[in-house]
């Protein structure tokens, strides 16, 4: 094939030079486009033998991704997708050893590694900013998903097993383990995940999107080795994957390395898993679920969702999808939104339910509007403002000004640089190609932009058009109700005990002796390291990118902006007008802004429990972990609870404009600016003026004594906030008993901080203690999502489980990590590996936007970062076992432990524990 020009053309140049028909490494090329809106070239291409689909986005990015995914399309709730997309990461042909996923994941500088289950698709994405790097994870991958090892033991790792609740003793009682089994008992947990389950299964209810592809809790028990090996070979076929690459490394070497390694031992298919259309319901229908209550909940008289979802179009139709998508975005979002003025304001609800807006991940798209935290007596009168609300739109329509408003906001999201823009474009892309849409016309925005704009100028009604067709005459139209039940979690406890009795009573003597014996061989198994053969370590190398982006920075808090060069006086207009006339007399508008902050912080506690427990554990260590709690942990929960439940807000709203004059207080102020360097000038006048307008407005007031002190250490130009001068740290243990039927646990230690000689060595530490012994003892052993320690730049050394089925015994597993790393049972090898995840870290690419924060934020300036790294490098065994003593060893330092969980008998005995 042709000789493309030399190196120093840009990666979209480049990819410019293929040509439509030219064979590549057993690929054809089928199309060649540039996207310059999003400053890249893709090129579609397809296997000759298979028929494997190939997406390439040629781009001047050093952040190169691979993802593969591939049509998964189950028929029943074991989930069967979702057990092996964990399973096919166990091990491989060339890669046997146990777990190379995770062994990757120390191996290797990626920036991003991990698999996802969605309803209708597996995706295996990876980045990495180093080439060699990138072929080693693209091996590794290649042979996890087409040639998997799937072990029957891995199978009742990753999914789910019957085994006694002391392992080592037959007599005890047998019970349900499983990382998946566990992983989705926690989503099941979360009632607003139910509540979007409930609604796609019923919305769509003729094929899979009938189904859990994740796994309802009590059909996983079901699914059997048979039927998962079963499902790996009618779906994870190349002629039912789709390959996509991006960044700046050659396509050849990528085409060349997957058909040599995976794609020449195959041969075309044709895979059944096609998802057909969704028959068209002929008169809407109403249904209703159950959920637990909330304990957290703003009102609790209040716990009611109501929901009402439309199937819309093809999400293959790209252009009517990018319509309606904004046309939901018009309907819902901000405050001056129909549906925002029509449902939010009047104070119906605590929130929009996290379901509304519009759905593309399935193959027909759906619009969903509704509320949660309503009255059950409300029914009635939602659904009479949701009709309402639809034939205003009608009549009315929209203001330009509120569409301009919109397509400006796209724009400025087109320009915005992420350092994930590859994985960004992976997942946007996913849902239409993998139903046969094409990939490319969703990158073509400002093509989709100029036609919506030129439809609008041919038919001023053409969005009261779509709202008319799609919403007002459109009878495949779902009413869901959910309310909480008392006995929710009492029931689900109880149909899990029968589930778990059925298959008892169907085990044979044998089979009993068999179970017993398989767990202990599990057990000896999990301790089995075998090394990979060609995962190699690799030297470490750090990249730079150039990219306008305002930051104010005060004691503590943090107010940021971004636009487009043509906007800049108007952002600094807006930023003067805040500080200088902001109204704080709408009683109604923070009612609504405090229900919706109480419901979104009760909501987010089970999907973020661990970090909760994190924060809670530490914030009797530390004067910044304490106002960490207060400021983002269950303090922070109750508190807004507290003022949800407010009869009268006037108190609240009196104390705001001393709170505003303390806070956006120029004299504490500080600034940055990311620009381009033809603009910064005149940012930096901008930001002049700007300051001049806001001192100028600050009239001569008696200071504030503020109880707030300011520390400045003669070292270092670093700002600490303390809000007691005498802080003394404590040990404490503390439990959250919440309605969850998994426990999130934490243990955090008070070390040392970011500058002190040891942090280097407490770094390599948590890493290595997390991959060698926490991961094992706590998700392969214990059955938890994840376990494993983390070492924070305050100084805490901080263990954590999530979604963990124990919970003492995982306390009792951080002391044995503590033992383990102090009797030095880890190699080299191991150090090395730790260093390497480690480094991963520290070289991350950075937004452009975000260039210089480290410095400015916390004063870590290149040199200091460069100590960091060479004293990372310098790193023994001797350090390790010397910090784990010193530092971890008991009764060495303070610590604090904190868990959240169901009702814990043992604990509530126990006087050491705090109970809340």
């Amino acid at each position: 094939h042709q000789e493309l020009s030399p190196e120093s053309s840009s990666a979209g140049e480049r990819a410019l030079q293929y040509t439509v028909g030219q064979k590549i490494h057993g690929f054809t090329v089928k199309e060649v486009t540039a996207v310059p809106d999003l400053f890249l070239t893709s090129v579609k291409l397809s296997h000759d033998a298979t028929g494997a689909q190939y997406l390439h986005a040629a781009r001047d990015d050093s952040n190169n991704l691979f993802s593969v995914q591939f049509r998964t399309t189950p028929m029943d709730s074991t989930g069967v997708p979702h057990i092996l997309e964990h399973t096919v990461l166990c091990g491989s042909q060339r890669f046997p050893c146990r777990d190379p996923f995770f062994k990757m994941l120390n191996r290797s500088l990626s920036t991003f590694m991990n698999a996802f289950t969605a309803s209708d698709y597996t995706m295996y994405p990876f980045s990495t900013q180093n080439a060699k790097d990138f072929q080693n994870l693209l091996s590794v991958y290649l042979d996890a998903v087409f040639f998997p090892c799937l072990r029957e033991l891995d199978f009742w790792q990753e999914g789910w097993r019957l085994e006694h609740k002391t392992p080592t003793d037959p007599s005890s009682l047998l019970m349900f383990k499983g990382v998946v089994f566990n992983e989705m008992k926690g989503e099941f947990s979360d009632n607003e995940r139910l509540y979007a389950q409930h609604l796609q299964n019923k919305l769509l209810p003729d094929h899979t999107y009938a189904v859990v592809s994740g796994g309802e809790p009590l059909a996983i028990p079901d699914l059997t080795w048979e039927q998962l090996k079963h499902f790996h070979a009618t779906h994870y076929h190349p002629s039912n994957a789709r390959f996509f690459t991006y960044g700046d490394l050659p396509l050849e070497q990528h085409l060349q390395q997957i058909e040599e390694e995976a794609l020449s031992k195959f041969e075309r298919a044709e895979p059944n898993t096609a998802v057909p259309p969704q028959k068209h319901w002929d008169k809407p229908r109403v249904d209703h679920v159950t959920c637990m209550p909330d304990a957290l909940a703003p009102d609790p008289v209040k716990q009611n969702t109501l929901c009402m979802s439309y199937l819309l179009g093809d999400i293959t139709d790209t252009f009517e999808a990018f319509t309606l998508s904004l046309l939901s975005s018009l309907m819902i979002s901000g405050p001056n939104s129909p549906f925002y003025k029509a449902l939010i304001e009047p104070g119906i609800g605590s929130d929009f339910s996290s379901s509304v807006g519009f759905d593309g991940s399935t193959r027909l798209a759906s619009f969903t509007i509704g509320l949660q935290g309503m009255a059950e007596a409300d029914t009635e009168t939602v659904k009479h403002i949701i009709a309402q609300s639809i034939d205003d739109i009608i009549a009315t329509g929209f203001e330009e000004e509120q569409i301009g408003a919109l397509l400006h906001k796209i724009e400025i999201q087109m320009k915005h640089q992420s350092t994930s823009f590859g994985l960004a474009l992976a997942s946007y892309i996913a849902s239409c190609w993998n139903h046969d849409g094409d990939p490319v016309q969703l990158l073509k925005i400002s093509e989709n932009v100029s036609r919506f704009r030129q439809c609008l100028k041919e038919n001023p009604r053409y969005l009261q058009d779509k709202v008319q067709h799609y919403f007002k005459d459109n009878t495949h139209r779902l009413t869901l109700t959910m309310s909480p039940d008392e006995r929710f979690l009492e029931k689900q406890a109880e149909a899990e005990e029968q589930k778990l009795q059925q298959k008892i009573q169907n085990l044979s003597h044998a089979d009993h002796k068999d179970i017993y014996e398989k767990v202990l061989f599990c057990f000896r198994w999990f301790h089995v390291v075998v090394v990979a053969s060609g995962l190699q370590l690799l030297a470490v190398q750090s990249t730079t990118i150039y990219a306008f982006v305002f930051i104010l920075v005060f004691q503590g808090i943090i107010l940021s902006s971004s636009c487009l060069d043509r906007n800049l006086p108007d952002m600094f207009q807006l930023w003067s007008d805040i500080f200088n006339s902001p109204h704080f007399d709408d009683e109604q508008r923070l009612r609504v802004l405090v229900m919706m902050s109480a419901q979104e912080l009760s909501n987010g506690i089970s999907y973020s429990g661990h970090m909760y427990a994190m924060t809670s554990a530490a914030r009797t260590l530390a004067p910044t972990a304490d106002l960490q709690e207060t400021f983002g942990g269950m303090d922070q929960v109750k508190f807004m609870k507290r003022i949800a439940e407010m009869t009268d807000l006037a108190s609240v709203l009196r104390k705001l404009p001393r709170i505003k004059r303390h806070l956006l207080n120029p004299e504490n102020m500080r600034c940055a600016v990311n620009a381009t360097p033809q603009k910064m000038s005149d940012a930096a006048g901008e930001v002049e003026r700007f300051m001049g307008n806001i001192a100028a407005n600050r009239k001569e007031r008696k200071p504030v004594r503020p109880t707030v002190v300011e520390v400045r250490p003669a070292s270092s130009a670093s700002r600490k906030l303390i809000s007691e001068p005498h802080f003394k740290p404590c040990q404490m243990k503390t439990y959250f008993q919440l309605p969850f039927n998994v426990n999130f646990v934490s243990e955090c230690v008070r070390t040392v901080p970011f500058s002190h000689a040891d942090y280097a060595s407490l770094c390599i530490l948590a890493r290595m203690m997390t991959t060698k012994f926490l991961h094992g003892e706590i998700r392969e052993k214990g059955g938890a999502y994840e376990g494993g320690a983390t070492m924070g730049g305050g100084g805490l050394f901080s263990f954590y489980s999530d979604r963990d089925p124990n919970s003492t015994q995982t306390l009792s597993a951080f002391r044995g990590g503590v033992e383990w790393a102090r009797a030095g049972k880890f190699t080299q090898q191991d150090i090395d590996e730790a260093k390497l995840s480690v480094f991963s870290a520290v070289d991350a690419p950075v937004a452009p936007s975000d260039k210089g924060l480290g410095h400015f934020l916390n004063g870590i300036t290149d040199e200091i970062k460069q100590r960091y790294r060479e004293r990372l490098f310098a790193v023994t065994d001797k350090n390790l076992i010397d910090v784990a003593g010193r530092y971890l060893g008991v009764g060495q330092q303070t610590c604090g432990v904190a868990i959240l969980g169901p009702e814990n008998e043992s604990i509530r005995k126990d006087p050491s524990w705090v109970v809340k």
